[in-house]
């Protein structure tokens, strides 16, 4: 279902122009205005969810294989090195627009991007402890 007031939905549903390179049922994928890298891409579910909390898990199934897909035309058609896939959940996680999209960033050799994080150092009583905590 749409949500009136989300720009994601107007996109993703036609009302808005945006510079589509793919498009089926389910899914509007187009570029990002603000790209990381050239061809970096949003794949944008037609149906509103605010995040990945919130999609129906049969569009969350749909979601890799409409990826894979676009995936391999950005490796052919722009003969990228590797591509990142980034999706944030929530404000503190970088998420700006609150309907869930996929990023897809192609990433050519000196691109310059820092798309990574910064690796903790838990202890193994940490890693016990949230392994315990989550497999519960």
């Amino acid at each position: 279902m749409k949500k009136d007031n989300c720009i994601f939905c107007k996109i993703a549903n036609g009302e808005i122009p945006s510079k589509t390179i793919y498009e089926d049922e389910h899914f509007r994928v187009i570029l990002d205005l603000g790209p990381a890298a050239r061809g970096h891409a949003l794949l944008i579910p037609k149906e509103h969810a605010d995040n990945l909390y919130e999609l129906p898990a049969e569009l969350a199934a749909e979601v890799l294989p409409a990826a894979k897909k676009i995936a391999a035309k950005m490796r052919q058609k722009l003969q990228c090195d590797g591509l990142n896939l980034v999706q944030n959940n929530g404000e503190t996680a970088g998420q700006t627009v609150m309907h869930f999209h996929l990023h897809m960033i192609p990433r050519y050799e000196n691109d310059g991007q820092q798309i990574n994080w910064i690796p903790g150092e838990p202890s193994e009583e940490e890693l016990e402890a949230v392994m315990r905590q989550l497999a519960e």
